[in-house]
């Protein structure tokens, strides 16, 4: 009597799957990243490598609607405070696809920016190329990149921390740590920890 529900729900899984492209491999610590440009809410372009004080960046692949980007929107605001004036500025990307995900739309993230007080950009990876070049596959997931000479090296890739739901509870802030390593001249201790959050939406095939 169960094989019918169970098979309807195999077939819900797969049917949102099907949704959803596999982005390739993406980048290792210590590959170069590549230098984008993208529409921020602003409307104008921005690019990786603006600012020719900055000595690297957080790029914070993130959105609107994931409970888990969400939770962690006011520590992604805190980084850029922190470390901004450091040199290490946050650049937030959604490379979720607006039709799929409405409140992901580029309109909605100009309502987001606005309503939240971002001091950083919000790009719209709307051919979602640079996510999948740097191989971002969930939501939010940090890249911290390092200048070096023309080039930004990828240093750490991964979580903000280990909390989602309390950050005063997070024993391992992998991000400040990544960002303070740099700062001193030392290597990155931990530089990969796996992302946890919601899948990026991938145009449909």
């Amino acid at each position: 009597m169960r094989k019918p529900f169970f098979l309807s729900v195999i077939g819900l899984i797969l049917l949102t799957l099907s949704g959803f492209v596999t982005p390739p491999q993406g980048y290792q610590v210590g590959d170069k990243a590549m230098l984008f440009k993208l529409k921020n809410v602003d409307g104008k372009m921005v690019a990786l490598g603006d600012a020719s004080a900055t000595k690297g960046y957080i790029v914070v692949f993130t959105c609107n609607t994931c409970p888990v980007a969400q939770a962690y929107e006011n520590r992604m605001m805190a980084l850029n405070h922190q470390y901004a004036a450091k040199g290490y500025p946050v650049i937030a990307i959604n490379a979720n696809d607006g039709t799929l995900s409405p409140g992901d739309s580029f309109d909605e993230m100009k309502k987001r920016s606005a309503s939240k007080g971002y001091a950083f950009p919000y790009l719209l990876d709307e051919t979602q190329e640079v996510a999948k070049t740097y191989g971002a596959r969930s939501t939010p997931t940090v890249y911290v990149v390092k200048r070096t000479g023309s080039d930004f090296i990828v240093s750490y890739i991964g979580a903000i921390d280990n909390n989602r739901d309390n950050p005063s509870e997070a024993g391992e802030k992998y991000v400040q740590k990544a960002v303070d390593a740099l700062l001193a001249g030392k290597p990155v201790e931990t530089p990969t920890v796996k992302a946890i959050g919601c899948g990026i939406r991938w145009k449909q095939a």
